[in-house]
């Protein structure tokens, strides 16, 4: 799948990130999870798009060069080292953002303006909201519109940020297609299951459960995931 946003936006709206982390298990591609303080500001919403990497230094103009070089459909995610004494976006970058057709923004670090927030209605990822502002203005480094930071996690404009109710994964842009169909897979597989259970098909019979334990007294360093992956159980990755 080509980085047409639109295209994204629609397969991923039937999936979750946790499907899509499940998926990067599966293909032994690192899980990126944002903090799990990066929350929706607005329940409900979903977000996929690529990244567009912001720096922030105290100033609001980085942020406007940012959207001035992102595309329709790209999501910009700021990088503020995760602190918790200021904010660092509100409603105006925001609305900006939305204007440009950005898919949404995600702030390793603080919002404020929540409810004007709410009322844009752009999907919005943040670590929690004060009131406050920007409380200096540093230099700004080299690569503050190249690269950001989300955690441990370094991310640029190679890699698709996705986000819902469970929080923020990245991935890389060039195994979206691969990681998508993957993760359609494991949805499938697990709706299935589901349906099982609700008729009358308990979990552990259907995965074997009572064959695994007998199959580990024998074999003592068999993993349940070793026994799902030959059994084709979902429930893991």
């Amino acid at each position: 799948m080509s980085l047409d946003p639109h295209e994204l936006h629609r397969r991923f709206a039937a999936l979750t990130t946790a499907h899509v982390a499940d998926a990067c298990l599966r293909a032994a591609v690192p899980v990126r999870c944002a903090p799990a303080a990066v929350r929706p500001v607005l329940p409900g919403v979903r977000l996929a798009g690529r990244v567009a990497p912001a720096r922030h230094v105290g100033s609001v103009d980085i942020f406007l060069e940012a959207i001035d070089r992102a595309a329709p459909g790209d999501v910009l995610v700021v990088d503020n080292a995760g602190r918790v004494d200021e904010s660092c976006v509100g409603d105006l970058v925001v609305l900006e953002a939305s204007a440009a057709g950005l898919a949404g923004v995600v702030i390793w670090g603080l919002h404020r303006d929540t409810a004007d927030l709410r009322a844009v209605g752009l999907p919005v990822f943040s670590a929690g909201a004060i009131p406050t502002g920007p409380l200096r203005l540093d230099p700004r480094p080299a690569g503050a519109l190249t690269s950001a930071t989300v955690g441990e996690w370094p991310v640029d404009r190679d890699d698709v940020v996705l986000g819902d109710d469970d929080g923020v994964l990245f991935v890389p842009a060039a195994q979206v297609d691969e990681l998508i169909g993957l993760a359609e897979a494991i949805r499938d597989t697990e709706r299935r299951q589901a349906d099982r259970i609700r008729a009358g098909v308990s979990l552990r019979e259907q995965v074997g459960f009572g064959a695994y334990l007998a199959r580990r007294e024998r074999e003592p360093a068999l993993t349940f995931r070793e026994h799902l992956r030959a059994v084709g159980g979902a429930i893991e990755e």
